[in-house]
């Protein structure tokens, strides 16, 4: 009971609009008073546990992210892949859930991706007869392909706070990720012949502008491609770790941004670090008071008794696995992806191996649930984003956002769950889990 207590305390403090970090030590301190617990060896113990490598690499992802919007990377990417797909029809859209698999190879978070491509590609998409509500709604659920695409933040959250493998959890959520594309692509090109929210065959729709020719746009995206292939390519084949992969993206995205393409200016580059350190600190005090409430919860068997009660309900495993991903969204619907990433994800996780399901799999169970919930209110922070730079209002898009999670995002997800060679066929193979 005073678990639930505890959780109830985050969700309504979030509710009210207390910020997130805060509400975290809010439950935090609700959970110690009804435990009685030692604040003191129960800090100590928060600090120890983030005394960790593995943790270093968030803010250098994350300054990745900054500075590929203030070097002019994203923009050369998106005009690449336009080159690519914007000459077919529902192209520019196919090119929007593109740009964002490509920027999330790079930064690995969400919020960066609707940012900035939401920055270059909402307002041509208007002057194109897409509805600014379908682009918007697009735009965020095809930016959460930052979550599944390797690197992730919410990955190395979900491979520190549950310890396994960040390499083994980056590969787990590939081959989701490769579904949610063509998913998404497919719905892309059915909305858009059915012309659902699209006006694309509205008289006043403007001639499309001329493409830039593929040669060219390959080239001058040459440079900003080479980051994810020296990420991925280098964390694969283990000539550097994660973390160190961080690092060589950090260096690599200043010297491209600032060297190559020369849109990067030294004004951007204190904005960027500043910004990235903000992002940083607010998700290492979750993460930290997370942590504490890990612990509390470890003392008090909580993982145990959720694990009994989850075993003596539902004796199909099939149900079990289907309970557990509704939970995810659900929670997904309330708080942020790190919330649920580093508060529910450790609490299932002894239901899930007793199931047989591997805590690798699970990561991408994870990931492709909290896909859902993070475009689904009352919170949604990254639709809300999206309307935001889209300039429309929320109720506009929730239509396309629900058709786009119950047709793509919840297949994709149930696909995961139920086949788990979609997310250990790749772990596998690199020999990261046995």
């Amino acid at each position: 009971m005073e678990a639930y207590i505890g959780i109830g305390v985050l969700v309504i403090l979030m509710l009210l609009g207390v910020p997130v970090a805060l509400s975290f030590a809010g439950m935090t301190l609700a959970l110690g008073i009804l435990y009685d617990v030692n604040f003191n060896s129960l800090m100590l113990t928060g600090f120890r546990s983030m005394n960790s490598v593995v943790l270093m690499a968030l803010p250098l992802f994350i300054l990745t992210g900054y500075l590929m919007q203030s070097g002019g990377l994203a923009e050369r990417l998106i005009q690449f892949i336009e080159s690519l797909v914007g000459r077919i029809r529902g192209g520019l859209g196919m090119s929007m859930i593109l740009a964002a698999a490509l920027f999330g190879a790079i930064s690995g978070t969400a919020s960066a991706a609707v940012a900035s491509i939401g920055s270059i590609m909402i307002t041509p998409m208007a002057e194109r007869g897409y509805s600014r509500a379908y682009t918007s709604a697009l735009l965020g659920i095809s930016s959460l392909l930052g979550i599944l695409i390797p690197p992730s933040i919410t990955m190395i959250l979900f491979a520190a706070v549950t310890r396994q493998s960040v390499a083994a959890c980056f590969a787990a959520t590939i081959g989701p990720a490769i579904l949610l594309i063509i998913g998404l692509c497919i719905a892309n090109l059915i909305m858009f012949r059915n012309h659902g929210r699209l006006q694309v065959n509205n008289p006043g729709t403007p001639p499309a502008p001329p493409k830039p020719p593929i040669g060219r746009s390959t080239r001058r995206a040459m440079p900003a491609m080479s980051l994810p292939i020296i990420i991925l390519g280098g964390i694969y084949g283990g000539v550097f770790t994660p973390t160190e992969a961080a690092a060589v993206s950090a260096v690599a995205a200043f010297i491209v941004g600032f060297f190559i393409y020369r849109d990067m200016i030294p004004k951007a580059i204190f904005t960027s670090v500043i910004e990235a350190a903000e992002t940083t600190g607010v998700i290492l005090i979750i993460l930290l008071f997370s942590l504490v409430v890990g612990r509390i919860f470890s003392m008090e068997r909580v993982p145990q008794q959720i694990t009994e009660f989850m075993l003596n309900t539902f004796k199909d495993p099939i149900w079990i696995l289907l309970v557990v991903n509704l939970f995810l969204i659900v929670a997904g619907m309330i708080v942020d992806d790190l919330s649920v990433t580093v508060i529910i994800s450790p609490l299932l996780l002894p239901v899930m191996q007793a199931n047989g399901v591997h805590p690798v799999h699970f990561a991408a169970i994870v990931g492709t649930s909290v896909v859902i919930g993070a475009n689904s209110p009352p919170t949604a922070p990254i639709l809300y984003m999206a309307c935001r730079i889209g300039e429309c209002e929320i109720h506009e898009t929730i239509g396309t956002a629900v058709k786009l999670m119950s047709f793509v995002a919840l297949p994709v997800a149930l696909i995961t769950t139920y086949f788990p060679d979609v997310s250990l066929f790749i772990p596998r193979l690199l020999g990261l889990i046995q």
